[in-house]
C-alpha cells in the first residue's frame, strides 16, 4: 500500500512512513510490540504520554525498554529517497548512534583527565545541543555533578578553559530534580564560582557571563533560605554589572528573575542598593522592554523604595519620575500597582517640596487624577486619593489638580 505525497504527486510506501508523525522516517526503531517509529517521534510519545502504550496496538510498554535500529528498513528509505531526489525528496542521512548511559559515564571519566577535560567538554556541548533524549541521558547519568565540580575546580585554580563549555551544559540539562537540589540548593563554593566566573576577563567573556547568568537562576530556584542569605556583596555587585553590560536578552531576564527571587532575603535589598541596582532598572525601563520586564522592574523597584537609600537612589536619577509616571495606565494592572506604591513611597517619607514641585512638572499628579478617571481597581483609585489628599496644600494651584481638590478635599 503507498500514499500519495504533495510532493509532485510521489507515491510514498505506507511503512516508510511513522505512525505518530506521518512523516518519512528518518531514524526507523522497532518497539517491543513489533511495530516500526520514528525515533523522535516515538521517544517524544513514551516522554509525554500519561500512560506509556504502544500507539498502535495499545499494548503497554516499559519506559526504559530499548528500542531496536531498523537499520533494513532505513536503508530502504534512504535508497528511496536517493531514487527520489529529482523530484524534490530530500536525501536522509545516517542517523547517529544514541547516546548512551556508559558513554556518558566515559565522558564523565575523561573529564578528570587533564589532557582530555577540554575536548570532553566539546564533545558533551555537542550532545546537549543535539537534542531532549541527549540531554536527558546527560542528567540521569550525573552529568550536572560532574560539572559543579569540574567549575569549583576551575574556579579555585583560576583557569578559565573550559567554564564557557561547563556553565553551557549544566544549563542545558537542567532540570529541578531532587539530586539537582541536593546539588545546590546550600553549595556556597558553587554559587562563588558562578560569581568568579560573572568577573573573568577573557576573550569569551561574553558568553561566559551570559551562560553564567542562566545557571545562576538555575541555582536560585532550588537554594535553600541559608544561602540566599548569606549572598555577598561582590555577587550581587558582579550580576548588576553583567546587566550594565547588556550581554544578552536571556541574561537580561535572567538577571532580573535573580534579583527578584533574592530581593526579600537577609541583606540583599540594601545590598542590591550599594550595588546601583536602582539606577540601572531605571536605565533599562526607559529602553521600553516587553510588558513582562517591565513588570519585573517595578516590582523590583517597589521592594528598593522601601528604604531610604532607595528612594534617595530613585530620586537621583533624572528620569525616574518622569519615567514612572509615563508608565500608569500603559502597561498594565501590575505596573500601575507597582508604581502608585512607589509613588507612595516617596510622598510619604521623601516628599520635599522640590520633590513635590518634580512630580507636578513631569506629569505624575495629572496621572494620579487620570486614575481618579479611569476603569481600573477600586483600590487604586484610593491609593491614588490618598497620595492627592496627602500634598493637597502643595498642588492645589495647580490647573490639573484644583478641581479634585476643591471638589472633594476639606480644606
Amino acid at each position: 500500500m503507498a500514499v500519495w505525497s504533495s510532493m509532485d504527486d510521489i507515491e510514498i510506501p505506507q511503512y516508510f512512513l511513522c505512525p505518530i508523525s506521518l512523516q518519512i522516517m528518518k531514524d526507523p526503531v522497532t518497539a517491543m510490540t513489533g511495530i516500526t517509529y520514528d525515533r523522535e517521534s516515538i521517544e517524544q510519545w513514551l516522554l509525554t504520554a500519561k500512560d506509556t502504550t504502544c500507539p498502535v496496538t495499545k499494548q503497554p510498554l516499559e519506559r526504559d525498554f530499548v528500542l531496536t535500529p531498523n537499520h533494513t528498513l532505513r536503508r530502504l528509505i534512504q535508497a528511496w529517497c536517493a531514487a527520489n531526489a529529482t523530484n524534490g525528496v530530500d536525501r536522509i542521512p545516517t542517523p547517529k548512534t544514541p547516546l548512551d548511559r556508559t558513554h556518558v559515564v566515559k565522558l564523565i571519566r575523561d573529564l578528570g583527565v587533564a589532557q582530555l577535560y577540554l575536548k570532553t567538554l566539546q564533545k558533551m556541548e555537542a550532545l546537549t545541543r543535539d537534542n531532549e533524549r541527549n540531554r536527558n541521558c546527560m542528567a540521569d547519568a550525573g552529568a550536572a555533578k560532574a560539572i559543579v565540580l569540574l567549575i569549583i575546580k576551575c574556579f579555585k585554580e583560576n583557569k578559565t578553559t573550559g567554564v564557557e563549555e561547563g556553565l553551557r551544559i549544566l544549563h542545558l540539562i537542567w532540570s529541578p530534580t531532587s539530586e539537582m537540589k541536593l546539588l545546590l540548593k546550600e553549595n556556597y563554593d558553587f554559587v562563588d564560582a558562578v560569581t568568579w566566573a560573572l568577573g573573568c576577563e577573557t576573550d569569551n567573556h561574553v558568553a561566559v557571563r551570559s551562560n553564567a547568568v542562566l545557571v545562576l537562576k538555575n541555582i536560585v530556584e532550588v537554594a535553600s533560605p541559608n544561602l540566599l542569605e548569606r549572598l555577598k556583596f561582590e555577587f550581587l555587585n558582579r550580576l548588576i554589572r553583567t546587566m550594565r553590560e547588556k550581554i544578552s536578552q536571556a541574561a537580561m531576564k535572567a538577571a532580573l528573575y535573580v534579583l527578584m527571587e533574592i530581593c526579600p532575603w537577609g541583606r540583599n535589598k540594601w545590598q542590591m542598593i550599594e550595588a546601583g541596582a536602582v539606577f540601572q532598572l531605571i536605565e533599562m525601563e526607559l529602553e521600553n522592554p516587553e510588558k513582562k520586564i517591565t513588570e519585573i522592574i517595578f516590582c523590583l523597584l517597589g521592594h528598593l523604595c522601601s528604604c531610604a537609600d532607595g528612594r534617595a537612589q530613585f530620586l537621583a536619577h533624572a528620569g525616574s519620575m518622569a519615567m514612572l509616571s509615563k508608565r500608569i495606565l500603559r502597561v498594565s494592572n501590575t505596573t500601575d500597582d507597582r508604581a502608585l506604591h512607589i509613588i507612595a513611597l516617596i510622598s510619604k517619607f521623601s516628599g520635599t517640596n522640590e520633590v513635590l514641585m518634580e512630580m507636578l512638572r513631569v506629569g505624575a499628579v495629572s496621572k494620579l487624577c487620570m486614575v481618579l478617571q479611569a476603569d481600573c481597581a477600586k483600590y487604586l483609585k484610593e491609593k491614588a486619593r490618598e497620595i492627592l489628599r496627602l500634598h493637597s496644600k502643595v498642588w492645589n494651584n495647580s490647573p490639573c489638580i484644583a478641581v479634585y481638590l476643591l471638589t472633594r478635599y476639606a480644606r
